[in-house]
């Protein structure tokens, strides 16, 4: 979105302003604080990344855990009503015709 936004030429012009807003004499206290503080930033964002991270990776292997019993009780209970649903024959086997028992 603003890849074009700054060139060469805007970046020399906001260096020019901050040397003359803060003086050659506070700049790199200035940068030491900046970079001071992007360092905490981004140990802190660390932190939160990691944190979340561990507690989102239980969560969904809980998850995961409740949906494969549940997908597999259903399963379960789709055999069994199949089973019994299922007319049932006698076996020429044993004497009996092919026909469906009452």
């Amino acid at each position: 979105m603003l890849g074009n936004a700054f060139s060469g030429w805007h970046l020399v012009i906001i260096l020019v302003v901050i040397v003359l807003l803060f003086g050659s004499t506070k700049l790199p206290a200035l940068a030491k604080s900046v970079g001071q503080s992007m360092r905490i930033f981004k140990g802190e964002v660390k932190t939160m990344k990691e944190e979340s991270g561990s507690d989102r990776r239980d969560d969904l292997r809980d998850d995961t855990r409740e949906e494969n019993r549940r997908r597999d009780e259903e399963r379960y209970r789709a055999d069994d009503r199949a089973r019994d649903s299922a007319p049932r024959y006698d076996s020429p086997r044993d004497g009996g015709d092919s026909r469906p028992r009452a």
